[in-house]
């Protein structure tokens, strides 16, 4: 029978009831520096997770482990209505019905049946640890494929039994989001059904084993994954060597905008903005801003740059949305200061208007003017409700306005929650791992999504910054040592 989701095999979790799992997921870019692209990602097997523990042998599925914490293996779906799952269904449709046909014959033909056994202890012994011999010694014994042949030439085979242990095994091995499914089974007394939900329940055991595999080989990928990358980069650079041309612009234009802003294009004997950790995690920074249509992307970060254009979206509604709230607020003053639950039911109405506002189709200015009058009305009900004047038509006024004028880059309040979002997230890059810098004045509103924001900024900096920091210190030594000669 085809596997409907088979996540191949290796390893299992514990014969005692498992970890938690989740099943959020998230797919690995295509590998390889030969061809450096910012490709959407794609599905892996256990196969490849294990085969990336052993010797790091594919780059991007190690990267992807490494930078999102949130990786995660999925059951493969095709798309409803396709032609390839017309297919698998009709398919899957024929082996079930020949198999019941052969178990009503009388007497039963079992051929289809014991296949589909040999398949079910495979992924059985799949899930096991070296330490669960008692239960490699049941499965092997109970799910004997010579003697169960040997049964069924002599009509003596008891399918329903076999079936019940296979439960069994199931719920011993399975992690406890399946503890349910599992339950479930128990309860179907027909073969066919009960098989075919076995072989189900199976194929999402195997995508929790997947992301079992996942949380286990993370903490011992990091040095290997690291020296990998690094090690892959030089091969293209030897291939390619001028492969860094990008990422040496990339950090001159970094230096030359810290100079600036520090007032002088001379460089001073050892200004501190200058001090290589200050240069990159700025130069990181600049990410967020990149016009992705017109400059070419560092090539050391090019592998992330689709994830560094979502986190520079992600930024910039945060802006704006902080914005907005903020000219509520200052605006309406002490009428609405302090009323619980009223800042978040803002920000939720707020934020559901500017959810597509990175699409095509999106009108900023038909937006902010809808948010305006809404803003309008919530703030009207309110502050009658709590005894203060209702809005006068002029307040209404000022207030739209205000809201309509954030969408302009030069905007004072847009620009200023522009500045403190930025001086965060440079922040958590300057803040060690385990401490929070303070959250700037304006942003408690979008505290949380901002928090979660840096957390992942700074885990996808701070990797890029372990593999490929030989190569920064020597085009930072080199840009530096230029500038020093030019201020002399």
């Amino acid at each position: 029978m085809p596997k409907e989701a088979d996540q191949g095999e290796g390893g299992g979790y514990k014969e005692s009831k498992k970890e938690g799992m989740h099943d959020a997921s998230e797919e690995a870019p295509q590998d390889g520096f030969s061809s450096l692209t910012a490709s959407p990602p794609k599905l892996v097997s256990v196969a490849e997770l294990m085969e990336t523990a052993k010797g790091v042998t594919n780059m991007a599925l190690a990267h992807e482990i490494m930078v999102n914490q949130a990786f995660q293996v999925k059951p493969a779906e095709l798309p409803e209505g396709s032609v390839e799952r017309k297919v698998k269904e009709i398919m899957h449709k024929a082996f079930w019905d020949c198999l019941e046909a052969q178990l009503m014959e009388d007497p039963p033909s079992y051929g289809h049946a014991i296949k589909l056994l040999a398949e079910i202890k495979e992924s059985l012994l799949s899930f096991l640890m070296p330490g669960h011999g008692r239960l490699r010694s049941s499965i092997e014994e109970v799910l004997d494929l010579p003697l169960i042949q040997q049964q069924a030439e002599n009509g003596a085979l008891d399918i329903g039994r076999l079936s019940q242990f296979i439960v069994g095994m199931m719920g011993s091995l399975c992690a406890p989001c399946r503890d349910k499914d599992i339950n479930k089974l128990k309860e179907i007394h027909d073969i066919v059904p009960l098989l075919k939900a076995i072989f189900s329940a199976l194929d999402l055991m195997k995508v929790d084993m997947a992301n079992f595999a996942v949380s286990s080989i993370r903490p011992h990928l990091m040095q290997q994954s690291v020296e990998y990358e690094r090690s892959k980069f030089q091969e293209f650079l030897e291939k390619q060597p001028n492969g860094l041309d990008y990422t040496e612009k990339w950090l001159e234009d970094t230096v030359r905008c810290l100079r600036e802003m520090d007032g002088s294009s001379a460089a001073s004997s050892d200004p501190a903005s200058l001090l290589p950790l200050n240069v990159h995690n700025h130069a990181y920074l600049r990410l967020l801003r990149w016009d992705h249509a017109s400059d070419p992307f560092p090539e050391t970060v090019l592998m992330d740059q689709v994830r560094f254009q979502e986190m520079q979206l992600e930024a910039e509604q945060l802006v704006l949305l902080s914005s907005v709230l903020l000219v509520v607020y200052t605006t309406t003053g002490d009428a609405i200061s302090g009323l619980p639950g009223l800042m978040e039911t803002l920000k939720n109405t707020v934020s559901v208007m500017l959810a597509d506002m990175h699409t095509p189709s999106f009108s900023a200015q038909e937006a902010l003017a809808t948010i305006g009058e809404k803003m309008c009305v919530e703030l009207s009900q309110c502050v009658s409700q709590h005894g203060y004047s209702p809005f006068s038509p002029d307040r209404k006024n000022i207030l739209k306005g205000q809201i309509s004028a954030t969408i302009r880059p030069d905007n004072t309040v847009r620009k200023l929650m522009d500045s403190r979002v930025q001086s965060y997230l440079l922040a958590s890059l300057e803040s060690s791992q385990h401490q929070t810098p303070p959250l700037p004045g304006g942003l408690v509103p979008v505290s949380r999504e901002l928090k979660e924001l840096a957390v992942r900024f700074s885990r996808l900096v701070n990797f890029n910054k372990l593999v490929f920091s030989p190569f920064y210190q020597k085009i930072l030594r080199k840009i530096l040592t230029e500038g020093e000669s030019l201020s002399e």
